[in-house]
């Protein structure tokens, strides 16, 4: 059985369209809509519709089971008591309303015993994390989805997949309530989960299709992504080491989201950073856009999440990204007895170096040239440098991207701020810093301005005899 609403209310029922011969259809007409009473059922044989009347007992406008709390209420019940799946509704309050049969008997208690508790309460200790997707989806209104995650109850540990949507009706715009949904995943299903946590999709179903080449190391061009956050060790030493793993698989997830939209391949995460490939598997044509775009929405997650903290008294957090293209080897590296599929090259460590760079200039998306050339869409990027990074002994250009800022830098500021470096590059430290200046006033949150005022002070007193516009980056 089915209830669906739409222009009037469904109601499927295949015991009915068995003996019918076909599938019926009980639809009972909108409340606001109701003028003459309609023809109440519908049979469908061989895709031809005709319709029947039953004779019963109903007028429309006397009885309106879509306002009658009774009907609505054994309706719910009867749906909820149907799944073999646990549900939890919760309302306004924090605690939990109504629970089906399956629920109960994963959280080890019974409906009765359920019906009144907090749900914090209930999801509590390694099981918190449903807590906060329900204080989430409250305050956000919108539905959480957890692909995989476990729940330990009664010294029994589960894989689920679990769905928490808020509870909204279209005279009361504020949630009633929450409905968390949890689906039990079996052992395969759980193994093919777990293997999507470790590895990119388009890598594992080509594992899964018996494709030998895809472990063996070959050489690829790739978009590589490097992200760390910056002062996390100071938060980590405040706040503790639970909420340490709390706020960093809050922080991770908001993350592999915005790479993921982008087709792109988480490859590693080590403490606060992260690791991604785009074109790892197949190039496509467009994956340093895809890796900008990416990077974008990482910063601009980021800021939301940094209002919704400062919001709560909590510190904002702040994260570097770098990015490089190049020929990498990708494949199966370690040892026979550990392996790991991940990708070294020189792309890979120009990229963090990049990241690393961002503390040195103040910025928050560095990019090097080799991915700057390759772009196709529209960004507000600005060329700041040409370095010579740690391990390297070639130039590279390197780029910063704006798109995130809340306050965009204008046009006026980026061309005062390359006719600057044009005399910098020059060797005119006087008249560079002058024009430095000037960005400053239209912009006085350009860190990396700031930054060439200082530098070229510093140059004007040594006034280098070669000067070819290098810059060495002496840290990593």
């Amino acid at each position: 059985m089915r209830l669906e609403r739409s222009t009037g209310t469904v109601i499927h029922n295949r015991r009915f369209a068995r003996r019918a011969g076909g599938h019926s259809r009980l639809s009972y007409p909108n409340p606001a809509t109701h003028a003459a009473p309609p023809k109440i059922g519908q049979i469908k044989r061989d895709g031809a519709a005709k319709s029947f009347s039953p004779g019963l007992p109903f007028s429309p406008p006397t009885i309106d089971p879509l306002h009658d709390a009774s009907f609505v209420a054994e309706c719910a019940e009867g749906i909820l008591n149907g799944l073999s799946d646990p549900v939890i509704g919760i309302d306004r309050d924090g605690r939990i309303k109504t629970c089906n049969a399956p629920g109960a008997d994963l959280i080890g208690l019974t409906i009765a015993d359920l019906t009144g508790r907090s749900f914090a309460e209930v999801f509590c200790a390694e099981n918190a994390w449903v807590a906060d997707c329900i204080e989430d989806v409250l305050r956000t209104r919108q539905t959480a989805h957890i692909e995989r995650a476990q729940l330990s109850f009664a010294d029994k540990v589960r894989t689920v997949r679990a769905t928490v949507c808020p509870l909204t009706s279209h005279e009361q715009p504020e949630p009633m309530g929450t409905l968390v949904m949890l689906k039990e995943i079996g052992a395969g299903r759980q193994f093919a989960a777990t293997m999507a946590h470790y590895m990119n999709p388009d890598l594992m179903d080509r594992i899964r299709a018996g494709d030998g080449e895809t472990w063996k190391s070959k050489d690829t061009v790739a978009t590589i992504l490097f992200a760390d956050l910056r002062g996390f060790t100071a938060i980590t030493e405040e706040i503790g080491a639970q909420k340490t793993v709390r706020l960093l698989n809050k922080y991770f997830t908001l993350m592999v989201d915005c790479i993921s939209a982008e087709n792109g391949a988480v490859d590693k995460f080590a403490g606060d950073s992260i690791m991604a490939g785009f074109g790892i598997t197949r190039r496509k044509g467009d994956e340093e856009d895809r890796a900008v775009r990416a990077g974008i929405a990482m910063l601009r997650a980021l800021d939301t999440w940094n209002t919704q903290r400062i919001s709560e008294g909590r510190k904002p957090m702040q994260m570097g990204i770098g990015m490089a293209t190049d020929l990498v080897v990708s494949g199966n590296i370690g040892s026979p007895k550990r392996m790991d599929y991940t990708l070294i090259g020189d792309g890979v460590n120009l990229a963090s170096r990049l990241e690393s760079a961002c503390k040195h200039y103040g910025s928050s998306f560095l990019i090097a040239e080799s991915t700057y050339s390759k772009l196709d869409g529209a960004y507000k990027i600005r060329e700041i440098d040409e370095v010579i990074v740690v391990g390297r002994t070639q130039p590279v250009k390197i780029y910063e991207v704006l798109d995130h800022r809340e306050t965009q830098m204008t046009d006026m500021a980026m061309e005062l701020f390359a006719l600057a470096r044009s005399h910098y590059l020059s060797g005119n430290w006087d008249v560079a810093i002058a024009g430095f200046q000037n960005v400053l006033a239209l912009d006085p949150a350009d860190k990396v301005a700031a930054l060439y005022i200082e530098r070229c002070r510093r140059l004007a007193k040594n006034n280098p005899a070669q000067w070819n516009g290098v810059w060495m980056l002496e840290s990593k």
